[in-house]
């Protein structure tokens, strides 16, 4: 294939945009197993990774057994990053068998317990052959009338859901599974649901710092690997966009001051607070000059291809948005030598649900229930 000189002064090719613009995507999946369509989806757009859902699981073994065969189907020159939500509570992808342990709302009533529900938790993922694990919750729960938040966060107290936050970070990151501190500015203060509107949190940027900044700041402290934003609107600091797609937000909060050098991800592209105001072309710029490293497609093979396409187009049309996805790829390439390289051995599947983690669980039922 020609090279090509591009009007950032460097040569590269269409097959080096292709790369990096797979490097910017977590599909999900349809089945829990692998089909053909999806072998040749992936064939396609070589992504970053993959998210399962409670549609993609049957029992542990079978999820091991799933995770090694997405984890076949990509170049082993950029090994996929299979990711999951497992909070506790209401949040959690794997259950029976699997342990299932308490929202982290009781948690964080329960004590010191933190850092061994952590470890306990990760330690049954990193068995199934997880990589990833979009949690801690860092909001605060500052809103009772929230939806979508509640009692998955630690606490109503900043403070507390920093020591939280840190210490679940830290012990899950040292048992070799990344910790993606979410929903980043913060999804605590709302009265809506991402999932189906557009929320907006009428705070000044004062309050915004010292209330739900405080566990980020931490969790960027703790050394949290990943970070995941909200689509959510703060008009202290941009009135149009959510800070998914607002150049106002992570650039300066995240990036600047709080000093973040890590992956951020979208939350999912398909949730109607951006689909619905947005087409994709649109939200893959926004998202790419907001700083967002990786897009999560959780659903739809038609998103999942119209992003690729557009990451794919948009190097080539715009050489900041080019500048902007070496950027992003370097820093998903930085996340799996950090974590994928030197990372504790794989446990043994009968930690899946281990007895002592069924007692740990109940223990922190009782204690923060």
């Amino acid at each position: 294939m020609a090279h090509r000189v591009t009007a950032v002064g460097q040569t590269t090719t269409l097959h080096d945009r292709k790369v990096r613009a797979g490097q910017r995507l977590v599909i999900g999946l349809p089945h829990p197993h692998v089909d053909d369509d999806l072998r040749a989806l992936v064939k396609e757009i070589g992504p970053a990774g993959f998210i399962l859902f409670r549609r993609n699981v049957e029992e542990p073994a079978q999820v091991r057994e799933l995770v090694r065969e997405l984890k076949s189907l990509v170049d082993p020159h950029h090994p996929a990053l299979v990711s999951i939500d497992q909070e506790g509570g209401r949040v959690q992808r794997v259950r029976a068998p699997a342990t299932e342990w308490p929202p982290m709302r009781t948690v964080g009533r329960a004590g010191d317990h933190t850092a061994a529900v952590a470890t306990a938790l990760a330690t049954e993922l990193a068995a199934m052959g997880i990589d990833l694990d979009y949690a801690p919750v860092a909001d605060v729960d500052s809103n009772p009338d929230n939806p979508v938040i509640g009692d998955r966060a630690f606490s109503h107290d900043p403070a507390e859901v920093a020591r939280h936050v840190t210490t679940f970070v830290q012990a899950m990151q040292a048992r070799g599974v990344i910790a993606c501190a979410k929903h980043f500015p913060g999804h605590g203060d709302t009265r809506l649901d991402s999932h189906t509107h557009l929320p907006v949190v009428e705070e000044e940027i004062p309050r915004l710092r010292t209330r739900e900044l405080v566990p980020f700041e931490a969790a960027v402290r703790a050394g949290v690997g990943a970070v995941m934003t909200a689509h959510v609107v703060f008009p202290a600091w941009d009135e149009d966009l959510p800070a998914t797609l607002s150049p106002r937000i992570l650039p300066t909060e995240l990036r600047g001051r709080l000093g973040f050098g890590g992956v951020v991800f979208s939350d999912d592209l398909e949730m109607k607070a951006v689909a619905d105001r947005w087409d994709v072309p649109t939200i893959v710029r926004l998202a790419t000059q907001a700083t967002v490293d990786v897009l999560l497609c959780c659903a739809s093979p038609e998103l999942q291809i119209a992003a690729y396409t557009a990451l794919v187009q948009q190097q080539e049309d715009e050489p900041a948005l080019h500048r902007a996805t070496e950027d992003a790829v370097k820093r998903v390439h930085a996340l799996r030598e950090r974590f994928l390289r030197d990372r504790p051995p794989q446990p043994d599947l009968s930690v899946v649900g281990a007895p002592d983690h069924r007692v740990l669980a109940e223990l922190v039922r009782q204690r923060g229930g």
